[in-house]
């Protein structure tokens, strides 16, 4: 239908020095671009934060001790730290970057009196845009012409079905024409568009810290103060023991450098990072490190349903005819499928098809290796219906057509073989003569959700005989004594592995909700398909929400709740009251309307395939393959990285444990016990030998039980950990290492309160420094479960694990084995007598820690079935599955 407003001098577009002038005042059509930081500041950043503040300050500690070697070996740390983890971020920003759809460099505008290109950055209000299929609209305009055009604006309102705006309407900027032509007057560029104010709106939300962030800012606050006050403690002690003031700082930096876990630092960095490579293994890119380990603490989803839960691509799945009812298999624009139903019914489809594919002009194709819709989607679809159905469709020349309006709701085609027509059913059926069961057919097909479009043809001799002047010019006297062949169900299908995603995030405590701005009746029959609503579940609007955020919250925190029609202000808010409840929100979309929402969640998720540019910018991952599945995998992937983070914690703070009590137990016997581990030694400890293990441990694949019960998102650092470190395993390890100095020291004739030889010294220093190492690998194989014991976990679950305790043997050989750095670390081989004691620390460690897990095996109790999804002692994510 072509429709046109009152002819203007402006609808003859501008002048070329007009256009200039409006450039230089109003400047270019541009989406204003938040300057992202230089990446000087960008590596600042990774050398400044609160950590490697700590560790700076332990190195200009050991610098003014006379330590220089310390100095910059814990500057090094710091440095080689700073720059991975701003590498790794920096390359996922540039992924994203290549991911972005570029806005079309060229638009047809009306200047000087004719038509020309020009860049999409020089349109100026007052220009006259020239549209058509295919187009992206680069600016916010009002129609002048249209000519049965149809636009889809499912990036801006999350509506699926294009709409068809008519003369005098506005089309906005980031929308696309899918038919028709048109011409359109500009009247907001750049920073004046909707589709900038949305962007202004996802700029303004601000993230809130990640889980891992608070948690790991409250680790190294508690360490930096215990380290401080034990080191100060320390230097109070030397002082009254008699040794000078310079001796006691050295002494008080050496147990302050001991409580810190230098390790730490890189060791969360290079998990995190490994996880994120692994992520995007499996199609999902992640812009935030730190977002790996929000995924795992997810409590709730809100996910969009246009090309997320669904297919964004209109399927006809059933069809009803007087000759009866044909279910069609197949999905998306491909012509492969079959039609299930009668033989007579299916005729009836065939002739029916034949109809509605010659009333319609979008079609599917195939590009790029798959079949696209080229036009209009739901007449796409169509198309796809009569190739699934065998469908003979001759070319067939048109002799008039009606195109679609949005008063009649039905358009219609004039060919040789008769005038072909297709509809909203409430405009079509009044026109046709009754037929038995139609009314109660689309009853049925309207309460699955589906779209409804009935087809209907007047053939000859219901037609003129002078066609097509015969035929009247007004629509509405054409289409009369119509024939109805059937109604055509259609649908956004879900894609095919979302139920099981859905069913996966339920086993792991995660509520979902839909937020769309698709029709109710829409959102709920795909909720229900997909299986994240029951049929009680509720649906409401965006109109119906409470207006405060704690009302707000109690309607939407359940699961299985359905909102649609919502605005970008409604996800905002949405997110907002969920994230007040405590929730840590993960939010998906692909449109412009999501970016708001998706800056504000916690975890943001974008569509990487089919998603804006604003929606990705704002989001923490972008999914490559727009697979909703792809985000359980994601969300157990963090799960085990909470996990891993959790066992190298674990495995640090037992070797800090190891070095700080040869320091406590000379202080205690006033230091009539040397001090059995130096600081370059603890040094060499915490970067050399911890750093490989602790990797490894974070690379711990996810167990079969990752996804049972909901995240645990509590402190990194609880009493179970504590208990294990300080209780088990840090004991143990430190028992054998103090056994195995004294011990060589009495062998080589030490006596209480004596100053030992610096050969003896050397040789029960050597000693202890084995000892720690050798407790370290049994505490490294330990920390692979907090429940299961090292000898029930499968060995050849982590061979990274065992690579790392080989390079461990390797070090050691080389720490104590080469004269030089024996000599510069201070300790040298120890004697047979002390690798014999030395060696007992691994089944030391070891059997501590499976006394103690049994005992507490022994006192859980089962868990209470009316108690909360997690039981007391949650599944250990880290359990990797046995053969069979």
């Amino acid at each position: 239908m072509v429709t046109k407003t009152t002819p203007t001098p402006a609808a003859r577009g501008l002048t070329s020095a007009e256009a200039a002038a409006r450039l230089r005042a109003d400047g270019p059509n541009a989406l204003p671009q938040e300057r992202p930081p230089s990446p000087l500041i960008s590596l600042a950043r990774q050398l400044v934060h609160f950590f490697a503040l700590l560790l700076w300050a332990a190195a200009l500690l050991a610098y003014a001790g006379g330590m220089p070697q310390l100095a910059v070996a814990i500057a090094v740390v710091v440095v080689l730290n700073g720059v991975f983890a701003f590498a790794q971020e920096y390359r996922a920003e540039r992924a994203g970057r290549r991911l972005r759809e570029l806005l079309p460099t060229r638009a047809a505008v009306r200047r000087d009196g004719r038509r020309v290109l020009v860049d999409t950055t020089a349109l100026v209000a007052g220009d006259v845009v020239l549209l058509r299929a295919g187009d992206r609209i680069s600016a916010d305009a009002d129609l002048l012409e249209a000519h049965s055009l149809a636009v889809d604006e499912s990036t801006l309102t999350g509506e699926s079905v294009p709409v068809r705006p008519e003369a005098g309407a506005r089309v906005h900027a980031g929308t696309f024409v899918t038919e028709g032509e048109a011409e359109a007057a500009v009247v907001a560029t750049g920073a004046r568009t909707r589709l900038a104010g949305i962007a202004a709106l996802t700029r303004t939300a601000r993230r809130r810290p990640s889980p891992l962030s608070v948690e790991l800012h409250r680790v190294v606050r508690t360490i930096a103060f215990v380290a401080v006050a034990v080191g100060a403690a320390f230097f109070g002690a030397t002082v009254l023991l008699g040794p000078t003031p310079s001796e006691g700082f050295l002494l008080a930096v050496g147990v302050t450098v001991a409580l810190v876990p230098e390790g730490l630092l890189p060791t969360v960095t290079l998990s995190l990072a490994r996880a994120a490579q692994r992520m995007a293994g499996r199609k999902a890119l992640v812009r935030r490190l730190e977002a790996v380990e929000t995924l795992g603490s997810t409590t709730f989803i809100c996910t969009d349903k246009t090309g997320t839960l669904t297919r964004n691509e209109m399927t006809a799945v059933r069809v009803w005819t007087p000759s009866g009812t044909v279910r069609i298999e197949g999905a998306g624009y491909s012509p492969e499928g079959r039609l299930l139903g009668g033989p007579a019914a299916v005729d009836a489809v065939r002739a029916l098809a034949v109809s509605a594919y010659r009333c319609s002009t979008g079609r599917t194709r195939r590009q790029d290796g798959r079949w696209r819709a080229v036009g209009d989607p739901m007449e796409a679809a169509l198309h796809a219906l009569a190739l699934r159905a065998g469908a003979d469709l001759p070319d067939e020349p048109e002799l008039r057509r009606y195109p679609f309006d949005a008063r009649r709701r039905r358009a219609s085609t004039l060919t040789a073989s008769g005038l072909h027509l297709k509809g909203a059913p409430d405009s079509v059926l009044p026109r046709c003569a009754p037929v038995p069961g139609a009314e109660d057919a689309l009853a049925a097909m309207t309460a699955r959700g589906l779209r409804v479009l009935a087809v209907a043809v007047r053939r000859p001799p219901d037609l003129p005989d002078d066609l097509p002047a015969g035929l009247p010019t007004d629509p509405d006297r054409a289409e009369r004594e119509l024939t109805l062949l059937g109604l055509v169900g259609l649908e956004d299908p879900p894609r095919d592995d979302v139920a099981g995603a859905i069913a996966s995030c339920r086993r792991a405590g995660i509520r979902l909700a839909m937020i769309t701005g698709d029709h109710p009746a829409t959102a709920r029959a795909i909720a229900a398909a997909v299986g994240l609503a029951g049929p009680d579940a509720p649906v409401v609007t965006g109109a119906g929400l409470p207006r405060d955020e704690a009302g707000l919250g109690r309607l939407l925190d359940r699961d299985g709740v359905v909102v649609a029609r919502v605005t970008p202000e409604d996800k905002l808010r949405i997110a907002k009251a969920l994230q007040a409840r405590g929730h840590v929100v993960a939010m998906t979309g692909d449109g412009v309307n999501d970016g708001p929402a998706l800056r504000q969640a916690d975890i943001g998720v974008a569509m990487g395939a089919s998603g804006t540019d604003v929606a990705r910018e704002a989001a923490d991952l972008v999914l490559l393959d727009d697979h909703f599945a792809t985000i359980v995998a994601a969300v157990e992937l963090g799960r085990a990285t909470y996990a891993n983070i959790r066992r190298f914690l674990t495995y640090h703070l037992t070797d800090n444990v190891a070095e700080l009590v040869p320091f406590v137990l000379w202080a205690a016997t006033g230091g009539a016990l040397p001090p059995a581990l130096g600081v370059l030694q603890i040094l060499a400890l915490d970067i050399g030998t911890d750093i490989l293990p602790a990797l490894a441990l974070g690379a711990e694949p996810a167990g079969h039980r990752t996804m049972d019960g909901r995240a645990r998102t509590g402190r990194l650092i609880d009493r179970r950990l504590l208990g294990r470190v300080f209780g088990v395993l840090g004991p143990a390890e430190a028992a054998v290492t103090m056994a195995a100095f004294a011990a060589v020291l009495a062998a080589g004739g030490w006596s209480w309160g004596e100053t030992p030889s610096d050969g003896l010294l050397s040789t029960a220093s050597g000693t202890a420094f084995a000892t720690v190492m050798l407790g370290q690998m049994a505490a490294a194989l330990a920390c692979r479960s907090e429940s299961r014991w090292a000898g029930r976990l499968r060995w050849t679950g982590n061979p990274l694990l065992l690579g790392a305790v080989a390079a461990d043997a390797v070090l050691m050989a080389v720490f104590l084995g080469i004269p030089p750095v024996a000599d510069l670390l201070g300790g040298g081989p120890p004697s047979a007598l002390g690798w014999l004691i030395a060696l007992t620390a691994v089944p030391a460690v070891l059997l501590a820690d499976a006394a103690a897990k049994a005992a507490r095996h022994r006192g859980t109790r089962p868990p209470d079935p009316a108690g909360p999804p997690n039981p007391p002692d949650p599944p250990d994510a880290d359990a990797v599955r046995s053969p069979g």
